[in-house]
């Protein structure tokens, strides 16, 4: 067997492959948001309707909640750098398409294939664990992490400038050009990781997962339209409910389980994961109607500020540079008080800065102040969810485990998005628009759902970082220590 040593001969400086890997984030993070202020222009120039160009955002959301978990497994067995230039070549090959689409289809079936490209997230967290220094793993996951925040929130700032300025094919244009130049640099100077998980992969319970994410997820984004009483979105609901315990029942039976549930029941691994969801409620949710908040012209509503696209995705630039900046200071703050402080920390800022939200709305400095304490508590909490995963799982289950905390990240947000929705346009106006206590009381369950995660934080189990290791006995003793640790 080989050593250590001898495996990390030749292997490409850890700082060329951090910058392949956040350009793969950050693309990712862009078009999961960039595309969502200018629907209506990309409807009209696909001469389609309302109903028909919100499945632009909902074939995304499927395909990433699907891929982002099965191609992080498969990277732990097969090989994270192999399986990351896959996942940064549909994204650009999805971005290819989604930018010359000539209808509506074709524009939904390039966004299905981007959303593939949700695997570079637990592969780059793999990647960073298991070629990166010790003492630069936290500080390197806290940055990419946060990329994840910052890649949405610069999507809502650049959207309306770059429509304004080309035309919403450029959404895609740029994207396309960023991740297939990361595709080819991650070919050449990604190195391979040594490590990988034993056994096959398990298409049974891979498709039985699917299933029920894409049920409950296309319950939750589409019954606002469809009616929440509706045969088709109660039979989704029924769907995901029959199926989910289905799944959980053929992984743990499985002698090679997709999501290994054992992993699953690790106490840090489903606090963190349960963090995540109602985190993801909050975040997501924000990132959805804040702007359009903005937007409500006040002359008519007697509420909101009346900004264009461009200037509401402005206003939000302070709240995407503070996330940065709390990404880059996670390392050395979590070294320093621990990632558990972090989470508590940042999903304590985020309810008080929905709070505030609440509370003071009616001045643009109110919601800069606010919005950039949302954005330091976006940047740590996302750095510690990562941190605290990736050190309570054996480095080989560390794709898999980083794409369901993502996974249920992205679905607390569809939740979220849903709830919100039902309870801003509850009410209405003459005009069409929202009444102001809409927005009030949606943002109220946000401060709710963001109190209830600081407090599960609270309860997270803090695990000792682990250091890298060979395959073996020792990594056999990790494993074992780890079943130890979910009681089993």
């Amino acid at each position: 067997m080989a050593t250590t040593q001898q495996r990390t001969d030749h292997r490409t400086d850890h700082r060329v492959t951090f910058a392949v890997l956040c350009v793969g984030v950050g693309s990712f993070s862009l078009l999961q948001s960039m595309v969502t202020p200018v629907l209506a222009t990309i409807e009209r120039g696909l001469d389609t309707d309302q109903a028909t160009v919100t499945w632009v955002l909902t074939a995304y959301l499927l395909s990433a909640s699907v891929f982002t978990p099965i191609v992080g497994r498969v990277g732990d067995k097969v090989g994270k750098e192999r399986m990351l230039v896959v996942a940064l070549g549909a994204l650009a090959v999805g971005s290819l398409l989604a930018a010359v689409a000539p209808s509506i289809g074709v524009l939904i079936a390039a966004r299905a294939i981007q959303g593939v490209g949700g695997g570079v997230l637990p592969l780059t967290f793999g990647i960073i664990r298991d070629e990166f220094p010790r003492d630069k793993v936290a500080g390197a996951l806290g940055t990419s992490a946060a990329l994840l925040a910052v890649g949405g929130g610069i999507g809502l700032v650049v959207a309306g400038p770059i429509v304004d300025a080309l035309s919403y094919h450029w959404l895609f244009w740029l994207p396309m050009i960023l991740t297939a130049t990361a595709a080819v640099t991650a070919h050449f100077f990604v190195p391979e990781s040594p490590e990988r998980a034993p056994g096959r992969i398990n298409v049974g319970t891979a498709l039985l997962m699917s299933a029920w994410l894409v049920a409950l997820l296309l319950a939750v984004s589409q019954g606002h339209s469809w009616g929440w009483g509706s045969p088709t979105t109660v039979g989704l609901f029924v769907v995901a409910a029959v199926v989910l315990p289905v799944w959980v029942w053929a992984e743990a039976r499985s002698d090679s389980p997709l999501i290994d549930m054992t992993m699953m029941r690790i106490p840090t691994v489903w606090t963190v994961n349960l963090v995540s969801l109602l985190f993801g409620m909050g975040m997501y949710s924000m990132f959805a109607f804040l702007p359009q908040f903005l937007q409500t012209p006040d002359e008519v509503t007697g509420y909101g500020f009346g900004a264009s696209v461009t200037v509401s995705g402005l206003l939000l630039l302070p709240q995407t540079v503070a996330t940065f900046v709390a990404g880059l200071a996670s390392g050395r703050l979590a070294a320093r008080y621990g990632s558990k402080a972090m989470l508590v920390a940042g999903a304590t800022l985020t309810s008080l800065g929905t709070l505030g939200i609440v509370l003071a709305h009616d001045h643009v400095w109110q919601l800069l102040v606010e919005s950039t304490v949302l954005g330091l508590a976006f940047g740590l909490a996302f750095a510690a969810m990562s941190n605290l995963v990736v050190d309570a799982v054996p480095q080989t289950q560390t794709g898999v485990a980083s794409g369901m905390n993502a996974n249920i990240r992205t679905v607390g947000g569809a939740l979220g998005g849903a709830v919100l929705a039902s309870v801003v346009t509850a009410g209405h106006r003459p005009d069409g628009f929202p009444v102001e206590s809409g927005y009030t009381h949606g943002f109220t369950l946000l401060v709710v759902t963001s109190a209830l995660a600081a407090l599960v934080a609270l309860a997270v189990p803090v695990v000792k970082a682990r250091t890298h290791l060979v395959p073996g006995p020792q990594a056999d003793a990790e494993s074992a220590l780890v079943a130890g640790a979910s009681g089993n």
